[in-house]
């Protein structure tokens, strides 16, 4: 499986905001952006500077993608099926992201951040429709319930995540009073998506 092994502070620090990366830490003043506020690299300082129209554009891009933890051609093909769709394209990509189902996972509160969900579904603690999905690309439907397999639910981890973060399911999702499971109630909207992107921009990008 592709991904990012390099180190996620340094990527909040380019988008010179905090992309909560990396869970409990991003809140606490150990947080590298709350000490250095400005891009890394040796003329990181000079970045501060408003850039050009292309430069926000693809700012944003690379925000949404680091953001959900997707590589550059899996966006870009999430991108193209985006258009393909009724409606917003902006608001489709933004939905087929949330849609993930690492991304459901974090925002159930079982992961502290996208990336330790996204290793929770690929080690088999996660159960759609009562059936074992490993792939964390995979994207769920209006409908489907998402649980925790009965003897992952007592690890330590995901207790203490259970126990301890304080983040609101959103509405587009119907959690279970003990907390080990999540039904897609709606496809989520746009102002239920809390991410600090400007989806418009990233369409303008692709649109050249």
């Amino acid at each position: 499986m592709a991904r990012y092994t390099g180190p996620v502070c340094r990527l909040c620090r380019r988008e010179k905001m905090k992309l909560f990366l990396k869970g409990a830490k991003c809140d606490t003043m150990k947080c590298p952006i709350e000490r250095r506020p400005y891009p890394p690299g040796e003329h990181g300082r000079d970045r501060m500077r408003q850039g050009s129209e292309y430069l926000n554009q693809l700012r944003e891009k690379q925000k949404a993608r680091r953001i959900y933890g997707v590589l550059e051609k899996q966006f870009a093909n999430m991108y193209v099926e985006a258009t393909r769709q009724s409606g917003i394209t902006g608001e489709n990509l933004l939905r087929m992201l949330e849609l993930r189902l690492d991304n459901v996972v974090y925002r159930a509160g079982w992961g502290a951040n996208r990336n330790q969900s996204r290793q929770f579904v690929r080690h088999g603690h996660v159960l759609v429709n009562g059936k074992r999905v490993n792939i964390p690309s995979y994207r769920l439907r209006k409908g489907e319930v998402v649980s925790l397999k009965e003897r992952s639910r007592s690890l330590i981890v995901i207790r203490h995540n259970v126990d301890t973060l304080d983040r609101q399911v959103p509405p587009w999702l119907e959690a279970r009073a003990d907390g080990f499971e999540v039904t897609v109630r709606d496809l989520p909207m746009r102002q239920h998506i809390d991410v600090p992107v400007r989806e418009q921009l990233i369409v303008e990008l692709y649109s050249k």
